[in-house]
């Protein structure tokens, strides 16, 4: 009873103040991480980035706190930390890949270079944003096939984002016979693209002679549409001005290799 009551003189009023301090920093704790969360819904982070900063935050808040409750008592703390210490240098050695890829997780949903839904092209691969996780992005490529990239080698690489804006230009070139009448090519094929309506009039569409090639004259077509309406466009203007051309007598020339046998 006597050595109780030592104690209890001795470090009665550190455990009384390690207890308070212990449920105030507790309480704190909510309070802050509540703060935390809807800055960060405020500045639009990703959701599972969120969660992932929150937990964090909570981990080593409490870290902190429990750290402090039992200094206050008298606990040595510099075993812990030594120890504490080995084990982030051991863990650091063995997931340094894997903590490589964290951190890029961490920066692609912070900084957002593309987001779920986006076409993008990277790391030699092209696809639809499936997921972003903390340790993966996923792309959906056209044919359907899923493709798993690491984080660190997509922040690594050139992010090319087809969907950034709301508008792509198209390039094409078209190729006629020396023989044409190029007044009328261009008439031709401002016509297709007049009765379009998914090519924007605003940038205006461009025709341009620009090249006198070996066997053929080309144009330079440069149009405006919607980033949806990209492919679609594509194709379809390579199929009417195919048709155009043949139905109005206008030539597209294509490579062709004359060979001359000489018999002895």
């Amino acid at each position: 009873m006597n050595v109780v009551m030592g104690f209890l003189a001795a470090y009665g009023w550190s455990i009384l103040g390690a207890i308070i301090t212990f449920i105030i920093g507790w309480w704190l704790i909510k309070i802050v991480l509540k703060i935390l969360v809807k800055i960060l819904e405020k500045t639009k982070v990703e959701q599972s980035l969120v969660g992932f900063l929150r937990t964090l935050a909570d981990f080593m808040l409490k870290m902190i706190l429990i750290i402090t409750t039992l200094s206050m008592v008298g606990v040595d703390m510099t075993p812990f930390f030594a120890i504490l210490g080995g084990l982030a240098v051991a863990v650091g050695l063995a997931l340094k890949d894997s903590l490589g890829n964290f951190a890029a997780g961490v920066m692609i949903l912070f900084f957002k270079p593309f987001k779920v839904g986006d076409f993008i092209e990277t790391s030699g691969a092209s696809g639809s944003v499936m997921e972003i996780q903390i340790m993966t992005t996923v792309l959906k490529t056209a044919d359907n096939k899923h493709i798993i990239i690491p984080n660190g080698t997509v922040v690594t690489s050139v992010i090319t984002n087809y969907s950034k804006e709301e508008t792509r230009r198209l390039n094409m070139t078209f190729g006629v016979g020396y023989e044409s009448d190029m007044e009328k090519v261009k008439q031709l094929i401002n016509e297709i693209i007049e009765s379009d309506d998914r090519i924007l009039k605003d940038p205006a569409p461009q025709i341009l002679m620009s090249e006198l090639a070996d066997s053929s004259v080309n144009f330079s077509v440069r149009l405006w549409t919607k980033a949806g309406d990209y492919w679609n466009v594509n194709f379809d203007m390579n199929e009417k001005v195919f048709k155009v051309f043949n139905d109005n007598g206008i030539n597209i020339p294509y490579p062709q290799l004359d060979v001359h046998v000489n018999q002895a």
